[in-house]
């Protein structure tokens, strides 16, 4: 068999591995029938760099409040499609087995998990693995929220104007080895608020007549122009957008926006 030859069967055999392992990432994300259950004007743009993604999302209903979250873990394809099921995996676990579902208390068990899980010790040299995280807490009959984020802010629309509940500013993993505690918000919503997680990759993608990265104060100011429209239709604008911005140039990461409609 000729090298060039041999070449070609080892890359469709790594292809066929990836797309195994789409399988399986698929199976492990959340349907969106779990969103839809609770929430009737929703989107959920999920749109990998590569075939297997280091975002991910995940919902959880339990004792009567919807759990949801926004991650974006270091790396994309292979490597970070990895962390990601060790991610949902692991806040599937957390809740199921605990009584308090304080969004705080979730991400400081899940950063005791992957920092045992990756053997992570803090020294010099070492992966800086880790998770970026926006979790919400929603109890749908009182119109409450609680948050907690690792690197990533939730925006909230109301009246015109976005609400930033800004993460603290670590990642979940080991950082600077120290335990730091996660940051509770508790806020309480509004009917017609808007609510909005992302990981960075539609803010950072490059494109434009420069050739620059969207930017978050560009996409804020997107959100507010398209508050009045529908969540489906919010979706399709932020499709239309970035192909727009992006042109020519390749997908640069994992991009991931959930709009949640209250």
């Amino acid at each position: 068999m000729l090298q060039r030859d041999t070449i070609a069967v080892q890359k469709d055999q790594i292809l066929d591995s990836i797309h195994y392992a789409e399988r399986i990432q698929a199976a492990i994300l959340p349907p969106d029938k779990h969103l839809s259950d609770h929430l009737s004007d929703h989107f959920l743009l999920f749109k990998p760099r590569d075939i297997v993604s280091g975002d991910f999302y995940w919902t959880l209903e339990k004792n009567g409040k919807l759990m949801v979250a926004v991650a974006d873990c270091t790396g994309h394809g292979v490597p970070g499609a990895f962390l990601s099921m060790l991610g949902i995996a692991s806040m599937n676990e957390i809740v199921n087995r605990s009584k308090e579902l304080k969004p705080d208390k979730i991400l400081e068990q899940l950063r005791e998990i992957l920092i045992k899980s990756l053997h992570q010790t803090g020294t010099r040299g070492e992966a800086q693995d880790g998770i970026e995280i926006a979790l919400c807490v929603i109890d749908l009959k009182k119109n409450t929220l609680e948050y907690s984020g690792a690197n990533r802010p939730l925006y909230i629309i109301r009246d015109g104007a976005v609400q930033i509940i800004r993460p603290d500013r670590m990642p979940i993993g080991i950082y600077e080895q120290e335990t730091v505690p996660f940051t509770f918000h508790a806020l309480e919503l509004k009917k017609g608020d808007r609510l909005y997680l992302f990981s960075d990759g539609y803010v950072d993608q490059l494109g434009g007549p420069l050739r620059k990265t969207f930017r978050v104060k560009k996409f804020r100011k997107l959100l507010v122009g398209m508050q009045d429209q529908s969540m489906d239709a919010q979706k399709q604008i932020l499709l239309k957008n970035l192909e727009e911005w992006q042109g020519d140039v390749e997908q640069i990461d994992d991009i991931l926006v959930m709009g949640i409609r209250i």
